[in-house]
This record gives C-alpha cells, sequence and structure tokens, in this order.
C-alpha cells in the first residue's frame, strides 16, 4: 500500500509523516509525501526531530503532488491544520482521502526548549497514528471499513 502525505509546504509535518510511517512500516507499506505549494526546502528542525528520534533522513525532499502523477497512491492523508477546508486533491483517482490534522510545530514561539518540544509532541502523535494504522486488519477491512478506520485514526 502506498500511502501520501500530503501539507500545504511539505517541509514539516508531511515529512514528519513520511519518514515516521516508513520507519515503522512493515513490508507492502510505502510512504512518500507532498504539497500543494512546495517549499522546495524540508525545515532543517524537521530533519533534526526526526535523527534525534532515530529514523532516517536520506531521500527526505519537499516536493509538489505532481511527482506522483504516474505512481498514484492508494491513500491520500493531508496533515495539515487547515487542510481540511482545502480541496482534497480529486486527481488522484480511486485513491482513498482522509484527513489528519496536526498543529504546525514550526508556528511555534518561544524559546528552544519550547519549539523542540512542540517538534517531539507532533513526532509521537504522528507514531501513535502510524502505529494504530499499522495494528489494523488490512486483510478482513473492505474499502469502506479502511476509510472509517483510517478517519477514526485521525482523531487520535
Amino acid at each position: 500500500m502506498r500511502v501520501l502525505f500530503m501539507c500545504t509546504a511539505n517541509s514539516c509535518r508531511s515529512i514528519l509523516s513520511e519518514a515516521m510511517f516508513n520507519h515503522l512500516a512493515p513490508a507492502g507499506f510505502e510512504a512518500v509525501s507532498a504539497g500543494s505549494f512546495p517549499k522546495g526546502q524540508v525545515l532543517p528542525r524537521s530533519l533534526t526531530t526526526l535523527q534525534q528520534a532515530g529514523i532516517a533522513i536520506e531521500g527526505l525532499s519537499s516536493k509538489g503532488n505532481e511527482a506522483f502523477a504516474h505512481n498514484p497512491p492508494d491513500l491520500v492523508i493531508t496533515v495539515c491544520d487547515k487542510a481540511a477546508g482545502e480541496a482534497c486533491p480529486v486527481y488522484f483517482g480511486p485513491a482513498l482521502k482522509a484527513h489528519w490534522g496536526l498543529a504546525d510545530p514550526s508556528e511555534v514561539v518561544g524559546d528552544e526548549v519550547r519549539i523542540n518540544e512542540a517538534f517531539v509532541a507532533t513526532l509521537q502523535r504522528i507514531e501513535a497514528r502510524c502505529t494504530a494504522f499499522f495494528a489494523l486488519a488490512f486483510d478482513k477491512l473492505d474499502r469502506a471499513h479502511l476509510k472509517h478506520e483510517v478517519d477514526r485514526i485521525g482523531s487520535l
């Protein structure tokens, strides 16, 4: 199963989600990420947060959804806090679509400790959602039930 995590800039939340998903993923699962308006670079703090958690950062880059036009995902998950109000990328055809909103840790103001805590907390929330996702009985879920479960996980 190929999962696309989407956000606006593809520099923080979608990157953290892609990396954590792939870190935990069993064989047969792969995550990629994209942005509707990609920033063109990954936030350095996103990469540092991943490295401190022992998660590989090789190959992570900020890109637009056109990068997947010829290899569409099976599931598209938007992760921006405001993405629920944005148009979901319908050009991914039959892909299931879900929303796992996350507050943007890069918008947190304060000292280094507070900002770092926001990034770590975001990564922990992503980890909890990915863990719940991988615990699903995929072989017993039809499309409608999978959609229901993925939506439910977005509220964790």
